[in-house]
């Protein structure tokens, strides 16, 4: 059975090589093992990235942990995966080898949505690509298994997070397999790995075979039986196709108003509500039910009974299938009540335990307080990493993302449960930056995490937040169990910038404004201190459609924030200006959304410089709209009504020149798309015209012709967009203007037609 009430992180007895003590850095060579004494490493981590001893690298928290466990941590940074030679530097691990593409999925690291190669990395020295092999958890596994046979592999981070299911992959256009069964490691560990990671450390070390490891949460194996003693049960009784029967327990919806039974219900609602609270001991209640037992002798199936999503084989050919599978594989990540998920693959099975328990606050205090050096490796010596160099005077304060975006996979990987740390810890590690980083000069560039402002935020009750299943605590209206009280961040702020030697405390995270909305002296706070000219936010569209489809708030939150950042930035005497962040190519857009977006942004005098399409990263929810064309954000049925999917290079490419309307290169497609569309009206001079009139001698319809047939478009593959959510770069506005300035017509389906724009009054 799977443990319910998780050991906490630092209750383990020591290893026994805590003797060595605490080292300056982690070894990347023999020599430096050497100068700690060592003769061996007891586990080597393997990462794709290189090595900067800071807690916003995964490996850094990874590796620091376990040597605060008391085992002796080597880092193999980058290797050269062209043989097993660089994977034996350090010699043979005594417990296993630790493997991870790196904080980010490798193949998004290595190319563009338009599936060309990137030329750099931001996670490699001096900026230089290459430095990765495409699916780099499968490569460094096999060098690994070559280097030294029988030792164990445990794979993790991102890469493996996201890819431990049969899931769609973008750059083959195809359904592959879990990583488990490519890679051929012994274990997987999703999400942030600490609890999992260290419980199975510790387990090695006492003599435990990692394949039989079988009860860790956060983990997946591969096995060709279910394990004894359980139950399946078919994920079509938990949501059929076209009908959605009563969940059972432990899923019962624990709203306020269900919680008010009658008397008949009483005994099996007390019943229910001790099953999904499996954080707590069991306490002896006495029902009459079943007998007459007490609570602790009664059977408790649901415990013992998993979860047959449909197999690899079906849902490589049926999207139906797919979209199914995908839905209920997002309904179960509460790790309070989640099931194990089990999918076929041939005929072997990959079993996946419910996720890990959230970190507590003081192990969050406790994993953020590690001796980190807090810079790059010394053998890097004074070449760049881009990557560190963002991030090097920023803290994160908290990790989870209860917003459920669908083209984001920060809740497949970290969940939807906020892990906050506590003000001291924030506050010591400001010190630390002052103290460790070179060059420092007073400034703060973020305090934040995958949303700036869900620090501390979280269901107030505790029963809802047990059995809850719903993808966003925020959409489509803010739940009325979430505490949306952002006080706890805006006493942060104040305490932060009010530490000696600190001038500036920036917030670089996105901020979610239809949640800062509910907190107004938030608005002012971050107008007023922390904003340095440009406030960076994501409506991601203006329209509906595509709204609904991202899981995102409408614009009316986005202009009642904007009204309130203006207001406050006025009354603090500064000119500041939201820079918004839109996502062209999205799955439910249609070229009428694109030109109303396009429309909004003349409106509003926004031209902007970088544009993303929509990158369908594994696992996430817009992926499976991509790949299916089905919305599984509802009950998938047999004859769902089809998304609407921007594919192809020509479809994707419009999307996006349409976005950046300004751009001369981009005036001839989007000519031909207006006419094509019946728009002809906004072409020309006028106020309400998106692009002008063709010129005499204008060369830029044979230069958008030259650049559609680049090598790696010519076959009209299917493009997508570029890095993960926080990382893209998706325009910067100028000034906007006032509202109504260019009046511009936006389209509705009966209007979309040629017809003359009516200005705006």
């Amino acid at each position: 059975m799977i443990s319910s009430q998780p050991k906490q992180l630092f209750d383990y007895p020591k290893y026994w090589a805590e003797c060595y003590g605490t080292a300056p850095f982690l070894p990347m060579s023999r020599a430096e093992m050497d100068e700690l004494g060592w003769d061996s490493c007891d586990i080597i981590l393997v990462t794709g990235d290189a090595y900067v001893d800071h807690p916003s690298f995964g490996m850094a928290i990874i590796g620091r942990m376990l040597e605060d466990q008391g085992f002796r941590v080597g880092i193999i940074a980058q290797p050269d995966w062209n043989s097993k030679n660089a994977f034996m530097e350090l010699g043979q691990p005594n417990l296993f080898f630790g493997v991870t593409a790196g904080n980010m999925d490798s193949m998004i690291n290595r190319y563009t949505a338009e599936r060309r190669l990137r030329h750099d990395d931001a996670y490699t020295p001096n900026d230089e690509g290459g430095k990765r092999p495409d699916r780099a958890v499968t490569v460094y596994t096999q060098r690994c298994k070559e280097a030294y046979k029988g030792v164990p592999v445990i794979i993790g981070g991102i890469e493996a997070s996201l890819r431990r299911i049969a899931h769609y992959d973008y750059w083959s256009d195809k359904v592959r397999r879990s990583v488990l069964f490519d890679s051929k490691a012994d274990l997987l560990i999703y999400g942030n790995a600490e609890r999992p990671l260290i419980e199975i450390a510790h387990r090695i070390a006492n003599g435990e075979e990692a394949k039989n490891i079988t009860d860790v949460r956060g983990s997946a194996f591969l096995a060709k039986h279910a394990l004894p003693g359980w139950k399946g049960i078919d994920s079509r009784n938990i949501d059929k196709p076209g009908k959605i029967d009563p969940i059972p327990s432990p899923y019962q919806d624990m709203t306020e108003a269900s919680c008010e039974t009658n008397a008949e219900d009483a005994s099996k609602n007390a019943a229910e509500s001790l099953a999904t609270d499996i954080t707590k001991a069991p306490q002896v209640i006495e029902i009459k039910d079943y007998q007459n037992k007490s609570w602790k002798d009664k059977k408790k199936p649901w415990l013992t009974t998993y979860i047959n999503l449909p197999t690899y084989e079906q849902v490589k050919s049926n999207k139906v299938l797919y979209a199914h599978a995908s839905r209920i594989f997002h309904q179960e990540v509460n790790p309070t009540s989640a099931k194990p998920l089990v999918q076929s693959h041939g005929d072997r099975i990959i079993w996946l335990n419910p996720p890990a328990k959230p970190l507590s606050e003081a192990e969050m205090d406790s994993v953020f307080g590690l001796p980190y050096q807090r810079v790059p490796h010394p053998s890097y010596g004074d070449a760049k990493i881009p990557a560190y160099d963002m991030i090097k005077t920023s803290i994160n304060i908290m990790r989870g993302c209860f917003g459920g975006c669908t083209f984001c996979s920060i809740t497949e990987h970290e969940g939807r449960i906020i892990q906050s740390r506590s003000e001291e810890s924030i506050l010591q590690e400001i010190e630390d930056i002052k103290e460790k980083v070179p060059g420092f000069t007073g400034v703060i560039s973020d305090l934040g995490g995958p949303t700036a402002n869900m620090y501390k935020l979280r269901c107030k009750s505790e029963k809802a937040e047990a059995t809850c299943r719903k993808p966003s605590c925020v959409w489509p209206t803010i739940c009325g169990h979430l505490d949306t009280d952002q006080t706890p961040t805006i006493e942060l702020y104040r305490k932060a910038r009010a530490v000696p030697g600190i001038k500036k405390v920036l917030i670089a995270s996105g901020v979610r404004y239809d949640l800062a909305i509910e907190t107004p002296e938030y608005v002012k706070e971050l107008a007023t201190h922390h904003v340095g000219g440009y406030l960076k936010i994501a409506p991601e569209h203006t329209e509906e459609g595509p709204l609904n489809k991202m899981m995102k708030p409408g614009m009316g939150s986005y202009d009642k924030f904007k009204e309130m950042f203006d207001h406050y930035s006025k009354v603090a005497g500064k000119k500041q200006y939201l820079i918004p962040y839109f996502i062209s190519a999205h799955p439910g857009t249609t070229n009428k959304d694109m030109v109303n977006l396009a429309l909004w942004l003349k409106e509003n005098d926004f031209k902007l410089d970088q544009v993303q399409n929509f990158y369908p990263s594994p696992l996430a929810n817009a992926t499976t709209l991509y790949h299916t064309e089905i919305d599984s954000l509802k009950n998938v049925r047999k004859n769902s009504e089809t998304v609407s999917v921007p594919k192809g290079t020509i479809q994707r490419r419009i999307h996006k020149a349409i976005l950046r309307y300004h751009d001369p290169a981009n005036w001839p497609i989007i000519r031909e798309a207006l006419t094509k569309m019946g728009l002809k009206k906004l072409i020309g001079s006028r106020p309400g015209c998106l692009v002008p009139e063709e010129r005499r001698g204008e060369q830029n319809k044979q230069h958008y012709k030259n650049n559609g047939k680049g090598k790696n478009n010519s076959s009209g593959k299917k493009t997508s967009p570029g890095q993960r959510q926080q990382q893209s770069q998706r325009g910067y506005g100028k000034k906007p203007a006032t509202k109504g300035k260019q009046g511009l017509t936006r389209f509705t389906e009966n209007q979309f037609n040629d017809r003359k724009p009516k200005k705006k009054k």
